[in-house]
């Protein structure tokens, strides 16, 4: 296929903290369910600081692979097949020539393969090991979960990793539409994955002394910081012409995306930075401020994160910011990190598919500075024809997407 396509969403998988499959995941947080508890996946946990994190709960891999398979599959990369699966299961594609040729597989990731790295490390320095398993460095790369990906569907076409610390799904979800739209693929496979809660990565996220001791509380007064989640999600994009001619159902369409840099510092927010992307998104989707009723918003529960993001969106969309649903789903499902940006997509198409804004939970009372209407603590029905999904990233790096209601 060649030209410029209108791109539709026609399956969605995902793996996380609120259930092992969208229908869980939608249904808890519609009901503002919290994904969040005490730390149970590395040893030792009481030596941590942080005790409480998102994590994906009672995942048996047994139940989705063969024993003989693990050997070379991280958390990560099992995250990923399995949302990758739902997905493809749920578009009803079969990927057979020259289909498997012509589809792409792009997968963000922040970290790749820490509970393999967690584990080498743990090997060499603490139990004085000379040797680590074998295949340690194929399971920890960060490309891992999208080889894994295009192995396990045969999936033949350009398959590669994105790795831009929390924009790194909303890059390659960004990345798939472009490609599909331009005709240069003609289905792709993508989203995010992670699997950070490990020992030596909570260590390292305590040293930034940005968490919250027990529960994330976006744009609310009263808030202390973020909490770390895992898990993946997975969608897939097509043509419309394409999915219309096998009368596939369609859950949403991809109108625009948008990038930016900060340029200006590693670690702290921009508001430039954030205004650049979300407009680059609306010019793209060619929509206006006016168009768009609801925004899943980076919202990580820190005080400059929210902050700026609530003054970028009031520059971005100027006075209709008011009249925005906001919410963040990170208070129920922590910071997946490079999976949050695909886990949050979803949850954006569903919003807009079922007319429901999910809620932003843990919201105590306003604070002066986050002054705009964040869905405080239970879902909200409302006609939603159009919605962005902000991702913004250690880095300086910004990504955000603009989806419509198919019609």
């Amino acid at each position: 296929m060649t030209g410029v396509h209108r791109v539709v969403v026609t399956g969605l998988g995902a793996v996380s903290p609120l259930g092992h499959s969208v229908a869980a995941y939608w249904d808890n947080l519609k009901l503002g369910k919290s994904g969040l508890g005490p730390i149970t996946l590395t040893p030792a946990p009481e030596e941590l600081t942080q005790k409480v994190a998102a994590e994906v709960k009672d995942f048996d891999p047994l139940k989705h692979f063969a024993e003989r398979q693990l050997s070379t599959l991280d958390r990560v990369s099992q995250f990923a097949v399995v949302a990758a699966r739902e997905a493809i299961a749920q578009s009803g594609l079969t990927f057979d020539m020259p289909l498997s040729l012509r589809t792409a597989t792009i997968v963000g990731t922040g970290v790749g393969g820490q509970t393999t790295l967690d584990e080498s490390f743990r090997r060499v320095y603490l139990e004085k090991r000379t040797r680590v398993f074998p295949l340690t460095i194929p399971k920890l790369m960060a490309n891992a979960p999208a080889s894994q990906i295009s192995m396990d569907c045969g999936l033949r076409g350009p398959s590669f990793a994105v790795a831009s610390a929390c924009a790194s799904a909303t890059h390659a979800i960004g990345i798939a539409f472009h490609m599909v739209r331009a005709g240069l693929v003609d289905c792709a496979v993508t989203g995010g994955t992670e699997a950070c809660i490990t020992f030596g990565t909570v260590r390292g996220w305590e040293a930034m002394r940005v968490m919250a001791p027990d529960v994330c509380r976006p744009f609310s007064k009263g808030r202390m910081g973020l909490v770390l989640g895992e898990g993946a999600a997975a969608m897939v994009l097509e043509p419309l012409e394409r999915a219309q001619a096998r009368n596939a159902t369609i859950l949403g369409e991809i109108v625009g995306f948008g990038m930016s840099a900060d340029a200006a510092d590693l670690t702290a927010p921009d508001l430039g930075g954030m205004v650049r992307a979300m407009q680059a998104a609306l010019d793209d989707a060619k929509l206006g401020p006016a168009d768009i009723q609801y925004v899943n918003a980076h919202g990580t529960g820190t005080a400059a994160n929210d902050e700026t993001e609530t003054k970028a969106l009031h520059a971005a969309f100027g006075p209709h910011a008011k009249k925005l649903a906001i919410s963040s789903t990170k208070s129920m499902i922590g910071h997946a990190l490079g999976a949050a940006g695909a886990l949050e997509l979803v949850a954006t198409l569903l919003a807009v598919r079922d007319g429901i804004a999910p809620p932003t939970i843990g919201y105590l009372e306003p604070d002066p500075a986050c002054d705009l209407d964040y869905v405080p603590n239970e879902a909200r029905a409302l006609p939603i024809e159009a919605a962005v999904s902000n991702s913004f990233a250690f880095g300086g790096l910004n990504a955000v997407l603009a989806v419509k209601r198919f019609s």
